[in-house]
C-alpha cells in the first residue's frame, strides 16, 4: 500500500472538483478549491518528499501546458490523464511523465476498443500505460464510465475485466466516481473488490476524509491497493494534514 498524490488542472488551474459534476456545464460543476499556485508548486512538494506515481489529471481541454509544468519541475515522478492518445501521449511522456493515465480513447459506444487499446499499449509501452477505470455502482454492480464520468460501459469491475486489460498496461487507477470529491468516506465494498481482482498495481481514489479511512483500505485492499487523496487534504484546502498522511504511511506500512 503507497500513497501517490494528485495536480487536477481544470481551466488551467489547480482545482478539486467534484467529479459527478463534470457534466460539461460550467453551471453545473462543483468546485471544492482552486489555487493560483502552479501545478510546478505541488510537484516540487512532491518531489521533495520522495513520493511517486502522483496523477496529474486533466479535467478538459486547454490544461496541456499546466500539465507540462508539473511533468518539468518533477520528471520520472508523476503519471498524466486527460485526453491521452497515440498522437499526444509522447509530447507528456518526453516532458517527464512516467506514464500516461487513458480511459476514453480505448472505449467508444460503451465498448473496449481492443485494436486501440493494443496499439496504444505497443506504441507507448505496455510498462508506461496506466489504465483508469473509473466506476459508478449500478443495479448492484461496479460499471466502468468514461467521458468525464458521465457515459456507462458495458464493462464491470470484475475477475475477467482486470484479467484481460492487465496484458496491456502496468498499473490501473480507480476513481470512485460515487463519493470522489464529496469527502464522506471511502467505497470499502470497491477497495476489497479491487484487492481481489487485480494482479497487477492497483490505486484507489475518492472519499477518503480521515485516516481511519486510510485504516479501512488497508484492511479492505488486503495492503495490496494504493490510495491517492485529493480535497480532503490541506494543500487543497481540506482539514486533512499532508504531513499526517505521509507519518501514518512511515509508521503504519512497511
Amino acid at each position: 500500500m503507497k500513497f501517490h498524490p494528485c495536480i487536477d488542472i481544470h481551466g488551467g488551474k489547480v482545482k478539486q472538483i467534484v467529479g459527478s459534476t463534470l457534466s460539461g456545464k460550467e453551471t453545473d460543476l462543483v468546485t471544492n478549491f482552486q489555487t493560483d499556485l502552479s501545478p510546478a508548486y505541488y510537484a516540487e512538494i512532491y518531489k521533495n518528499d520522495k513520493l511517486t506515481d502522483g496523477h496529474v489529471i486533466m479535467l478538459g481541454e486547454g490544461n496541456e501546458n499546466a500539465a507540462i509544468q508539473a511533468l518539468n519541475a518533477y520528471p520520472g515522478g508523476l503519471q498524466v490523464g486527460g485526453g491521452i492518445n497515440p498522437q499526444n501521449a509522447f509530447i507528456f511522456l518526453d516532458a517527464g511523465a512516467s506514464h500516461v493515465i487513458v480511459t476514453s480513447y480505448v472505449f467508444s459506444g460503451g465498448n473496449v476498443q481492443w485494436e486501440r487499446l493494443a496499439h496504444l499499449s505497443k506504441t507507448v509501452g505496455k510498462s508506461k500505460l496506466v489504465l483508469d477505470l473509473s466506476c459508478k455502482k449500478k443495479d448492484g454492480q461496479y460499471f466502468v464510465v468514461t467521458n468525464r464520468w458521465q457515459m456507462y460501459t458495458e464493462l464491470t469491475i470484475s475477475s475477467d475485466t482486470f484479467g484481460a486489460l492487465a496484458k496491456y498496461c502496468d498499473q490501473f487507477l480507480i476513481h470512485a466516481a460515487d463519493v470522489e470529491g464529496k469527502k464522506e468516506g471511502i467505497d470499502e465494498e470497491l477497495v476489497s473488490l479491487l484487492a481481489k481482482y487485480s494482479s497487477i498495481p492497483v490505486t484507489y481514489a475518492g472519499g477518503v476524509n480521515s485516516i481511519n479511512d486510510l485504516e479501512r483500505i488497508r484492511d479492505a485492499g488486503n495492503y495490496k491497493v494504493d490510495v491517492t487523496i485529493g480535497s480532503a487534504l490541506d494543500l487543497f484546502g481540506g482539514h486533512l494534514k499532508y504531513k499526517d498522511i505521509l507519518s501514518w504511511f512511515h509508521q503504519n506500512i512497511h
